[in-house]
């Protein structure tokens, strides 16, 4: 197995995409089975965007500087997961808004990739050698089992709640 870290992403998007697809399938049926596949959604997108935020995108911003706007917007977008992912895991998949919201989640996520796939990856592995993605790609899987596994609250949200109950 690589240890790549453009490789492993990658991967992670290939078996994201193919939940997407799965909840786009199940659309009709059961709120219970629509219920598990985002449950799986939501625990692949925490560990990953876990792993990105904590591994990748530090170290790409600290040896290519000239990509920190790119890296911002990729923490942006990041959040907006989050603060979706949040609200998915406390909605019952029976709730009025719930397909709708797990469609807005696989729209930006869909967008994320493709702009990280197409314009960032090839960016990043222009500026780094083989051997530096490789030790991205290690110090990825080693933090990987660590991972939260839930959405948590997002900073940002928890703070604009605190300040409407004050």
């Amino acid at each position: 197995m690589s240890t790549d870290a453009i490789v492993l992403l990658k991967e992670d998007h290939k078996h994201l995409k193919r939940l997407f697809k799965e909840f786009q399938a199940a659309q009709d049926g059961p709120a219970e089975a629509k219920a598990k596949i985002v449950e799986r959604i939501l625990h692949e997108l925490t560990v990953h965007t876990y792993i990105e935020n904590e591994v990748m995108y530090p170290e790409v911003r600290r040896l290519l500087p000239d990509l920190e706007e790119d890296i911002l917007e990729s923490y942006e977008e990041h959040h907006v997961a989050d603060v979706l992912c949040f609200e998915l895991a406390t909605m019952d998949a029976g709730d009025d808004h719930f397909d709708a919201k797990v469609t807005v989640l696989i729209e930006n996520v869909t967008h994320h990739i493709e702009e990280e796939e197409h314009e960032w990856f090839p960016k990043v592995r222009e500026g780094l050698g083989r051997h530096q993605l490789q030790e991205l790609g290690a110090k990825m899987l080693e933090l990987k089992p660590k991972a939260p596994t839930k959405p948590t609250q997002p900073a940002a949200l928890k703070k604009a709640l605190d300040a409407v109950r004050a």
